[in-house]
């Protein structure tokens, strides 16, 4: 009973730890959220490593592509800062230097850095396949630097590793032994790991709501979304509808809060004419078929990555 006692004592003292933090909320959503590390903190690790990205990375020769990835950014992060402004979020506006690039890589794939900047895989045009659905990609990337998941996630890291060391020092402290103060930290760290995936797959579903509205502000028809994450299940094979053990919500549950969202992310749509056909990569006379096996292989090569400072978007669902 007493080591009962003296282990409902530290795990009261590890969530103390847990709830410390500069409170924070979150545009759109309202969802508050609380951060224990500074923004410059996480802008300069992020910097350091979308320079290493970049300097390793090719970028795409498709000028076509290329503009037309920088056009639509551009044109997202325009509609978002002016939101932005306008609920009072004027003092983060600083943090933004926006930078979208196109790179030589046939996974379909795209990841977000803090900071605004953003990163298009060509494996990933022939599924979004014109304007409208590759500003749903980028608003949902767009939507991860403003929601500041990369902090919150590393906040959440710090937070837990402070609740495992109360726990053991307390827990010696007590006489407990040392087996079974290591054997309660590993079961603890265990348990942060799992509930840490449901955490990821709620950051991806407020990235899909927030990106969606962001997408109508910017006069991107929000419908689309829909379509294109129906082409994203089907180039991965359809996926598993069982998601407790993936980072990443299923196909079935995105599609279906996105389905949820459309209502409230029309009421900021405005049309405005857009580009249609996405450029191909290879040579007009074989845009179809090269379009087609180019889907097929990068959905059988695609992994999902996911750093401290980056975001991933991918079909795969683990």
């Amino acid at each position: 009973m007493k080591k009962l006692r003296i282990y409902l004592f530290a795990l009261m003292l590890a969530l103390v730890a847990a709830s410390c933090g500069t409170s924070r909320v979150v545009p759109v959503t309202g969802r508050t959220q609380s951060l224990m590390v500074s923004d410059e903190e996480i802008l300069s690790l992020s910097a350091q490593e979308y320079t290493k990205y970049m300097q390793s990375a090719k970028k795409s020769t498709n000028a076509a592509n290329t503009a037309m990835v920088q056009r639509v950014g551009q044109r997202l992060a325009k509609a978002v800062e002016t939101y932005l402004t306008e609920k009072g979020y004027q003092s983060e506006l600083s943090q933004y230097q926006w930078e979208f690039n196109l790179v030589q890589d046939q996974n379909v794939n795209a990841f977000c850095m803090p900071g605004g900047k953003i990163v298009v895989y060509e494996g990933l045009l022939p599924i979004t396949q014109d304007e409208p659905s590759l500003a749903i990609v980028l608003g949902h990337e767009i939507a991860h630097a403003v929601a500041k998941h990369s902090a919150e996630q590393m906040s959440k890291q710090i937070k837990q590793q402070y609740g495992t060391q109360i726990l053991g020092g307390v827990m010696q402290a007590a006489g407990v032994s040392g087996g079974v103060t290591n054997m309660a930290q590993s079961v603890i760290q265990s348990g942060f790991k799992f509930r840490n995936l449901k955490y990821s797959r709620d950051h991806e579903t407020e990235a899909d709501h927030m990106g969606l509205i962001f997408a109508a502000m910017a006069g991107y028809d929000p419908n689309v979304a829909v379509t294109f994450w129906q082409r994203m299940a089907a180039a991965s094979g359809g996926g598993n509808d069982n998601d407790i053990f993936s980072d990443h919500p299923s196909d079935a549950k995105r599609i279906a809060a996105i389905q949820k969202d459309l209502p409230e992310a029309l009421t900021y749509y405005k049309p405005v004419a857009t580009t249609t056909t996405t450029t191909s990569t290879k040579k007009s006379a074989s845009t179809k078929k090269s379009a087609t096996s180019t889907s097929k292989k990068a959905s059988s090569t695609s992994t999902t990555k996911k750093s401290g400072t980056g975001f991933t978007l991918t079909p795969v669902n683990k």
